[in-house]
């Protein structure tokens, strides 16, 4: 897999066409936290973490770090990190701040409601609200750029969470990048994500 393919995938993940009909889990409660173990191919590659917090009036804060690092013998091939803060209002992004190192290459991206925000109510790649799942637009926040997306259930399953079975809904998100599969429990809870990438390398999201 090169640089630049697992790159654009994460581009779409730490952010990210016709509407279909979708039957959404129930909305994701706040405050909520998820810390999720990534892998590469079974392998760990790092963590992303999201913390999600509540005010009064529907006000959100949404805080995420990602640390991925890729080895190859043991030597470290690809390291990316990335921080992004997120104001919501109700299911509706307000402002966003961002800054990427994508090995070595870095990015910032900082942006509020009376830029490019202030196209109605936008969302970005917010996996953790099941209010995406209605989305055919979703604002990429490493890039800073507007995604057109076509979301579709992908079928269900079941994944190990906290160490234990739960039986899952998947949806696939297709877009400008590679299609992103994002699983919900039957409560509405996020609890997984999986991504295909070049020579069809499996990069996923569990929680341990």
């Amino acid at each position: 897999m090169t640089r630049l393919a697992l790159a654009l995938v994460l581009a779409a993940i730490t952010a990210g066409a016709a509407a279909v009909t979708v039957t959404a889990p129930v909305p994701v409660p706040a405050p909520a936290e998820w810390d999720f173990h990534v892998s590469l191919d079974g392998r760990p590659i790092g963590e992303h973490r999201f913390s999600l917090g509540a005010l009064d009036g529907g006000e959100r804060t949404l805080r995420s770090e990602a640390e991925f690092a890729v080895k190859i013998l043991g030597i470290t091939a690809y390291r990316y990190r990335h921080r992004d803060t997120e104001q919501w209002q109700g299911d509706c992004l307000q402002a966003l701040t961002s800054t990427t190192d994508d090995d070595g290459k870095h990015s910032h991206v900082s942006v509020d409601h009376d830029g490019v925000l202030g196209e109605g109510c936008l969302m970005s790649f917010a996996y953790w609200n099941p209010a995406i799942l209605t989305q055919t637009r979703l604002f990429n926040a490493q890039t800073g750029r507007i995604e057109t997306v076509r979301v579709q259930p992908a079928g269900g399953g079941t994944l190990a969470v906290h160490g234990a079975p739960v039986t899952a809904r998947r949806y696939r998100i297709v877009g400008a990048a590679p299609p992103i599969d994002v699983w919900y429990a039957p409560n509405g809870d996020w609890i997984g994500l999986d991504a295909v990438v070049a020579g069809g390398r499996k990069l996923s999201y569990r929680l341990p």
